[in-house]
């Protein structure tokens, strides 16, 4: 598998709140590695963001059906990527869950 297997796969994956993809929002940061050695770095405006979780669990079932086991690391966003994010979900806000 590689980088673009990986992205293709989590592509979709979209904030249950906001009307983006988790890679639009920069959540999804980046991906390191290949083959069996895949991290997904989450990137958070916020320390402790209560729906960690969930978005770990999203990408591991977009994941787990062509086989990758990924590891995650966890960093904040950047105040430029913060004030990116926050823009976006003041636009696209839904406040679905």
């Amino acid at each position: 598998m590689t980088k673009e297997d990986v992205i293709e796969a989590i592509s979709a994956i979209k904030h249950p709140a906001i009307n983006h993809t988790l890679l639009d929002l920069g959540i999804i940061k980046g991906i390191k590695g290949e083959d069996d050695n895949v991290v997904v770095v989450f990137a958070f405006p916020f320390p402790d963001i209560p729906i960690k979780e969930m978005f770990i669990n999203l990408v591991n079932q977009a994941l787990d059906p062509i086989g990758i086991k990924p590891g995650f690391e966890t960093v904040l966003m950047t105040e430029e990527e913060k004030a990116k994010f926050l823009r976006m979900e003041a636009e696209a806000w839904t406040g679905g869950a």
